[in-house]
């Protein structure tokens, strides 16, 4: 289940999809627009981007590592903390995009890019493939340029499988330079899926019910996929570095 590519000439199309739907992820907080949209590659210069898959083998992981440090104070909170702020990246953005209207971009390892800000802190996402997966009911369906998925439960899956790719490289990078509990590591994994179901509707000014059922439908499939996401455990003194997240929900 990898990224369908899709020939130039229909690049037009498929932005076009994209775009309403970054659009409206956008919407939900203008003083804060990118806390749930991601950026289209295509049409942005690389200054203060790096590419996930590669990135996190390289001395990206180690800046934001040390810049939580300073923060911080301790080794092992520092590293939930960049593990929270990539969880969002992977999965908070694209949880948005499902619960609010049973869209999503390929969340998977070769496709994310992330975003610096001047504080060496995580603040935004970026995609290179725009092709949008949607599921019946999103006001995508139907649409040229898209990817139309047969019920809620066949995209919740396909994103899952592909968040995994992200996320357990995410989760071996940042442990192989920290120490970082690996049931703590997933359940911020659900917990990043709950916020977006508990938020985005308050933010979109309704939607409970489609939200709920779509959020849960994302947690069932990481759960059928093998990962513990539904399990809590207590960090003490951890708070996520994505500033404007955290104002936004404040």
């Amino acid at each position: 289940m990898t990224t369908q590519h899709v020939q130039s000439r229909d690049l037009d199309l498929r932005t076009d999809a994209f775009a309403c739907t970054c659009a409206r992820l956008r919407a939900l907080n203008r003083d804060y627009p990118r806390v749930y949209a991601v950026a289209a590659m295509a049409g942005e210069g690389k200054r203060r981007w790096w590419k996930l898959s590669t990135g996190l083998e390289s001395d990206r992981v180690d800046h934001l590592l040390a810049r939580s440090l300073q923060d911080l104070g301790n080794r092992e909170a520092a590293a939930m903390q960049v593990a929270t702020s990539l969880i969002h990246a992977v999965v908070g953005r694209v949880a948005a995009s499902i619960v609010a209207d049973g869209s999503a971009w390929d969340p998977g390892l070769e496709n994310l890019w992330i975003h610096m800000d001047s504080d060496s802190g995580i603040d935004w996402a970026g995609i290179t493939d725009e092709t949008l997966r949607v599921a019946p009911g999103s006001s995508q369906y139907g649409r040229d340029g898209v990817v139309e998925m047969p019920c809620e439960a066949a995209l919740s899956i396909w994103v899952a499988h592909r968040c995994l790719t992200s996320l357990r490289a995410v989760h071996g990078a940042v442990s192989r330079r920290a120490p970082i509990d690996s049931v703590r590591f997933w359940g911020l994994v659900g917990e990043s899926i709950l916020g977006a179901t508990a938020y985005v509707p308050i933010l979109a000014g309704g939607g409970e019910t489609a939200a709920w059922r779509r959020g849960q439908g994302l947690l069932d499939a990481f759960v059928d996929a093998g990962v513990p996401v539904r399990t809590r455990r207590k960090a003490a003194g951890l708070r996520p570095r994505w500033r404007t997240f955290d104002e936004a929900l404040a």
